[in-house]
């Protein structure tokens, strides 16, 4: 049918124009964000790419039922303003019409964002956990390039090797800066070396002196070493049971009964469905008056996505901590947003858009 088609047509457009757009914006915050991680030293600056491909992944989906929510506000509103919607409404077709044409062309993208929310989203969040684990693993000694001073994860510690081995799990003529108010100590040592004692890390020093000062009583004290050891952190394995939730896989979701498991359940669930309830509310938030052009539309809608994006969190922070279940908020928030989305599309089909075109035959 010509009108299907043709709403389908511009809503394509739109949707490829406006994901163009929101992918640029937000794979660009992620990337100053990557790059900050790495120049605190909570990445391996060669993993920033691949970090920064796992999160794009991961937030696509949403970037995906944004894009569709936007472009349907807009090319509505810009039917609006042209007056082609006085056409179609006056050859008879009322707004909930357009519901179907809008959901024929947004299945593939929910479809994909359902692949991309129960599989991609925990496969992606569980390779970018276990990026940063492996560069935690690693000591703070290693971490730093010869001839560059580096800090300690926790900031406490400054650390400075003149050379290291090939390996870089041995350094020489090390320097090492603690500062634990109220004390402050400097080491320095000819080679230092990670060695693992059970659970703990240790950098074992050899040949050097520590001159440590106390600023409340004013006492310095030097002592020279043969061995000398850091404790660096513990090495003991995170657990499957305390592993995050969203690094976990759909199906070992659904076989988990813990509260924290359903919310995250609930949220990759919630999202989708969101996705769906938008654009039934983007048909009712569209409209506009063509004498009278303004973007107040797409406005109100992006506060709508916000609220109920947020929303969609809050719910999942409430299933977590057990205060409410996760089918009865799911059905009050999703079916209250189905509801108020059909509710809306009725309301400008009966009082708004037909009443005035109504008095204008009857005059």
């Amino acid at each position: 049918m010509l009108f299907d088609s043709t709403v389908r047509r511009e809503l394509g457009r739109s949707f490829g124009a406006t994901l163009v757009v929101i992918l640029t914006i937000v794979i660009t915050m992620m990337l100053i964000r990557t790059l900050g991680m790495a120049a605190g030293g909570e990445v391996a600056p060669e993993d920033v790419v691949l970090l920064l491909g796992y999160t794009a992944l991961g937030y696509l989906p949403m970037m995906l039922g944004l894009s569709l929510f936007v472009s349907v506000v807009v090319t509505l509103g810009r039917m609006y303003r042209d007056s082609e919607m006085v056409v179609w409404f006056a050859s008879g077709l009322s707004l909930g019409r357009f519901v179907r044409p809008v959901f024929q062309m947004a299945w593939p993208v929910l479809a994909v964002s359902a692949g991309l929310l129960l599989f991609v989203w925990p496969w992606g969040n569980r390779s970018s956990v276990e990026l940063r684990s492996r560069y935690e693993q690693r000591s703070d000694l290693s971490r730093v390039a010869p001839g560059v001073f580096q800090t300690s994860r926790d900031g406490t510690r400054v650390f400075f090797v003149d050379r290291a081995s090939q390996e870089n799990v041995e350094g020489h003529h090390v320097f090492v800066l603690t500062r634990k108010p109220p004390v402050e100590s400097v080491v320095s040592a000819r080679s230092g070396q990670l060695v693992t004692e059970g659970d703990d890390r240790v950098l074992r020093l050899e040949h050097g002196q520590r001159n440590e000062a106390d600023a409340l009583s004013g006492v310095r004290t030097l002592a020279s070493f043969e061995s000398y050891q850091v404790l660096l952190g513990e090495t003991a394995a995170r657990s499957a049971r305390d592993a995050p939730a969203k690094t976990l896989g759909t199906l070992d979701l659904m076989r988990a009964i813990t509260p924290r498991h359903q919310a995250e359940l609930a949220w990759r669930f919630g999202m989708l469905i969101a996705a769906a309830n938008l654009l039934l509310l983007g048909v009712g938030l569209a409209a506009t008056q063509p004498r009278r052009a303004s973007n107040w539309n797409l406005l109100l809608a992006l506060l709508t996505f916000v609220a109920y994006f947020n929303l969609v969190n809050l719910s999942q922070a409430w299933i977590a901590v057990g205060r409410y279940q996760a089918g009865p908020l799911m059905s009050l928030i999703h079916g209250g947003a189905c509801l108020l989305g059909i509710a809306l599309i009725w309301w400008r089909d009966h009082g708004v858009v037909w009443r005035p075109l109504r008095r204008r035959s009857g005059a």
